[in-house]
């Protein structure tokens, strides 16, 4: 059956984590995804270790390379120009990940590109967005989540701002929301015909991920700060070791969850005072010294016969042998080239009708398809000899 995004082609020149993990998405989708990469230059993330056993790459890049076709070519060769502009006239989304003015280097930026094709959809994703004072400037995740307000109340009081494992600003702020402007923008082709310039800064949209206490601030221009707030430890919102060295984490914002709480801890006097009972630091101890009495396991399982909004932290392992994992589909095996299979995270989009597709596993430029991506825009066989010759491929 078609993937829900069948017949889009997308062009995607991006590295690292953001620009491949989003289109990653849209390949499972369905999308028809050709990666331009340097033959001569890897990208950092194929050699994250664990590798794949037999083919030389990392598991991330295995995984973000998911679905998708590879062409290796020196940008620098103006024969690379030539080839990418024939790829661009019949693609419909061009994707890029370099700092602001190098695309039009290669005369591949969005003025170059819609000439070739004037309803191509062209997205850039990169740390501080095509203008203002920062947008030649370098950056990472953890530089985009400091410029965003967002480490400025995440965390504690005694350790300030606190690292989270996952890369927020590259996949939930950059990859997610250009998967986002993309689509947007390919809805709005379809009704008027017209293509567009797709700007994602992976620092404003942690900008606008300060939903809550960003929208409060604008009003009473009080900045939020480290555990003081309903959400980032100052209430009874919070992890909580147990006995066994573990955590469990506890969300029973409402009445009727925190109820429930109380009575599950035989300590009905906290209710009246709710989440944010005003001696604080006082129950909150004791509610430390509660989760400290058992395992975590023996406070999931009270959790589990209570309707109170706790979960365990668990770890990978168990994540990915637990039956809510399992039962979403959220781990899928695909075939190895020298046989066997290999295990990867699954989409978490879920359709009724056009399901996710896991075809193939990210390959590196040696193993790629560049002679036969050559071969169907017309090059001859001698042709192509003399492009890897003469180094277009490196």
């Amino acid at each position: 059956m078609p993937g829900a995004l069948e017949g889009l082609k997308v062009l995607d020149f991006t590295t690292l984590l953001p620009g491949p993990y989003a289109t990653m998405f849209l390949a499972d989708m369905g999308a028809r995804v050709l990666r331009v990469v340097s033959g001569s230059r890897p990208d950092l993330v194929d050699f994250i270790p664990p590798l794949v056993p037999g083919i030389k790459l990392s598991a991330a890049s295995a995984q973000l390379g998911r679905n998708k076709r590879l062409i290796a070519l020196n940008l620098k060769d103006p024969r690379a120009l030539k080839i990418v502009h024939q790829l661009a006239a019949d693609y419909d989304i061009v994707i890029e990940q370099f700092r602001p003015g190098v695309m039009a280097k290669f005369k591949l930026d969005y003025e170059s590109l819609k000439t070739v094709n004037p309803a191509v959809i062209y997205c850039s994703l990169t740390g501080y967005g095509q203008t203002g004072p920062m947008r030649d400037r370098a950056g990472h995740d953890i530089n985009y989540i400091a410029r965003s307000g967002v480490a400025s109340y995440s965390g504690r009081k005694e350790t300030g701002p606190t690292l989270v494992g996952m890369q927020i600003a590259d996949v939930a702020s950059g990859s997610n929301h250009a998967v986002i402007g993309i689509l947007a923008a390919v809805i709005y082709r379809n009704a008027t015909g017209k293509g567009q310039h797709v700007d994602i800064s992976m620092t404003d949209g942690m900008i606008a991920f300060n939903a809550m206490f960003g929208a409060g601030f604008l009003v009473d221009g009080k900045d939020p700060d480290l555990e003081e707030m309903l959400l980032n430890g100052g209430s009874l919102y919070d992890y909580y070791k147990t006995k066994d060295d573990k955590y469990i984490s506890f969300g029973g914002l409402e009445p009727q969850f925190f109820t429930n709480f109380c009575n599950m801890v035989n300590r009905p006097d906290l209710i009246a005072g709710g989440v944010m009972p005003r001696d604080m630091g006082k129950v909150k101890q004791e509610i430390r010294d509660i989760f400290l009495t058992r395992t975590r396991d023996e406070w999931t399982a009270l959790f589990n016969a209570t309707d109170a909004c706790g979960e365990p932290v668990m770890t990978l392992t168990e994540v990915f042998s637990d039956s809510l994992a399992l039962e979403r589909g959220m781990l899928v095996e695909l075939p190895l080239p020298g046989g066997g299979k290999v295990k990867q995270i699954g989409s978490p989009i879920t359709f009724s009708e056009t399901k996710p597709e896991y075809r193939s596993i990210g390959v590196n430029a040696a193993t790629g398809h560049t002679k036969d991506v050559l071969r169907e825009l017309g090059y001859r066989d001698s042709e192509i000899e003399e492009f890897e010759k003469t180094g277009l491929f490196s």
